[in-house]
């Protein structure tokens, strides 16, 4: 379940015409090779989620978002974006439902070069539904 899970938020996130136009690269694994700005998902974990009569997995992930410029408000624009297309991915998926996502914390950091990162933290429940 996770790894389908993976992959759906992923191709959502790729499907958004202005992500695709604001990011270099939206990849599902990092360290990603494109120049910023990029995003990637850096890190997931699973934990059983069960009930009486179905599987379920809660599923934490970060996504990792780099960014370029002396402007941090750009890279907050771009932050944005990715939170608010991750609310709208829809809960009926192949096989699951997605029953929870939450917005669980984000870190921002000014790196060398130039660079600033934004790690954004999720937890989603998901119920098979097959």
């Amino acid at each position: 379940m996770e790894i389908a899970f993976r992959a759906a938020l992923m191709a959502w996130l790729r499907a958004d015409p202005i992500l695709a136009d604001m990011l270099n690269s939206i990849e599902e694994d990092g360290p990603v090779a494109a120049s910023p700005p990029h995003l990637a998902l850096v890190a997931s974990a699973g934990i059983d989620w069960s009930t009486k009569t179905a599987r379920g997995r809660e599923i934490r992930l970060a996504l990792e978002l780099a960014g370029r410029g002396d402007d941090p408000a750009q890279t907050a624009v771009l932050a944005q974006r990715v939170e608010q297309r991750i609310a709208t991915l829809a809960p009926q998926q192949a096989r699951y439902r997605i029953v929870v996502t939450q917005f669980l914390r984000s870190r921002v950091e000014r790196r060398r070069r130039g660079l600033r990162a934004v790690l954004l933290e999720y937890r989603f429940t998901l119920i098979e539904t097959e």
